[in-house]
């Protein structure tokens, strides 16, 4: 792969995590200014809400009563140390040619960590709005930021198991 390639990867991954991070962004302030905490707007009667929540813990809330001193060493400097490692686990995938599949992933995971840092350092909590649910069983709300780590991890997933698979299939030859 051409140097220019290579820049031009890089671009196409650089823009595409601001857009992500952009829109959700845009979607978190949109709530936090059109909604007030708790309030519920119904999309699909029995299946989505749009609802306004407030995380201050992790995800689906986990930790949201820990000490002021976890949530910023926990909730702030883990996903800082994670974003730096991200970050070079991108540059090295674009410069060594590795498969995309991963790096994507780790682009996805990077632009969610972003999303919801910002929240963190500004809000001290994390908008969450997106409330899917089924009669009374309720998956915790979530956002943008949230959907793209999901996505990376399913990804993430897949190639591992394909890779799993293709190391299978060369043994047995």
């Amino acid at each position: 792969m051409t140097t220019k390639s290579k820049i031009s990867k890089a671009m196409i991954f650089s823009l595409s995590i601001v857009v992500l991070i952009v829109a959700d962004q845009i979607t978190k302030y949109i709530t936090r200014h059109y909604m007030f905490h708790g309030q519920s707007f119904i999309i699909i009667d029995g299946l989505f809400n749009l609802t306004f929540v407030k995380n201050s813990g992790v995800a689906f809330g986990i930790g949201a009563n820990a000490t002021d001193y976890v949530k910023k060493t926990f909730f702030l400097g883990f996903p800082i140390v994670a974003c730096i490692i991200l970050l070079l686990l991108i540059a090295r995938g674009i410069i060594l040619n590795k498969p995309l599949r991963p790096i994507i992933a780790y682009a996805l995971i990077f632009a969610g960590a972003i999303g919801n840092l910002i929240d963190r350092f500004y809000f001290g909590f994390v908008t969450d709005f997106l409330d899917f649910y089924w009669g009374k069983a309720h998956f915790p709300a979530f956002n943008i930021a949230d959907s793209c780590i999901s996505v990376a991890a399913g990804i993430l997933i897949l190639d591992f198991l394909l890779e799993l698979n293709h190391q299978q299939k060369n043994s047995h030859k």
